[in-house]
């Protein structure tokens, strides 16, 4: 799509924004200064993907659900970061360590939030970067939180970006890590995402009981050699269930 269509496509959305009876093609077409082919082909492929909705008795169209589900998303992880945040300080000052926040889009993390001290492992400019959920801690810990039929259909027969020589590559070896991280309820990150560099993570519940994010904190192994995952891994669990219980979730009250 380039980038005029673009342009026009999101001329219509902000058009019906206005509009929540609806317009017709030929109503938007003559707004926006448009050929009537041009308008079909940009509502048939909004419809397609949900953003759109056609009434069938008026023929009218409107914005559909697809555009309630982003907003949904955006505002859930807006409410994560803002009640996560005096969580995530407190696990930063009690380990000295750097914090993160993260939530899943598909196979991959993607950071939204962290908390550093002023020796701490650094990572500027991290929010809104993403990383492979394989080989991350704040990955695995949401991997574990999912269904083994969800794991399944993102893993079973899909390659797996190889990022370390520990990175996890195979099937049933992530399965294998999943089901070690629902035991004992943490993830660790040995050296699969950056060489050098230990991190422990633990899921983030909502209200349903879905894992919706997971939080880490992150140190270089050559700079703290003598910190081990059993040994701050209780308070990443405590705090992640403390943002869990802000999050509506029951589980842990």
């Amino acid at each position: 799509m380039s980038v005029q269509s673009i342009d026009r496509a999101f001329n219509i959305i902000e058009l019906l924004s206005l509009e929540p009876q609806g317009l017709t093609m030929t109503e938007i077409s003559k707004r926006l200064d448009l050929h009537k082919s041009t308008v079909h082909r940009l509502l048939s492929s909004m419809r397609n993907r949900g953003y759109i909705e056609q009434s069938h008795s008026a023929g009218k169209y409107r914005l559909g659900l697809g555009f309630i589900e982003l907003a949904s998303l955006y505002l859930n992880s807006l409410e994560l970061k803002i009640e996560a945040q005096p969580f995530l300080h407190h696990l930063t000052k009690l380990t000295g360590q750097t914090a993160f926040l993260a939530i899943r889009d598909g196979r991959d993390l993607v950071y939204i939030d962290k908390v550093e001290t002023f020796d701490s492992l650094r990572r500027y400019k991290i929010i809104g970067r993403r990383r492979p959920l394989h080989a991350t801690s704040l990955g695995k810990a949401l991997l574990s939180g999912l269904p083994d039929r969800e794991i399944e259909e993102l893993y079973k027969d899909k390659p797996m970006e190889k990022l370390t020589d520990k990175t996890i590559t195979s099937y049933d070896g992530l399965t294998r890590e999943i089901e070690a991280i629902r035991d004992r309820g943490w993830a660790i990150d040995d050296e699969e995402n950056e060489p050098g560099t230990h991190c422990v993570g633990a899921p983030i519940f909502d209200y349903r009981d879905r894992a919706i994010a997971s939080l880490s904190i992150a140190w270089e192994a050559s700079v703290f050699p003598d910190l081990t995952w059993e040994a701050v891994a209780p308070d990443v669990v405590r705090c992640a269930r403390d943002v869990s219980i802000k999050m509506g979730n029951i589980r842990y009250k």
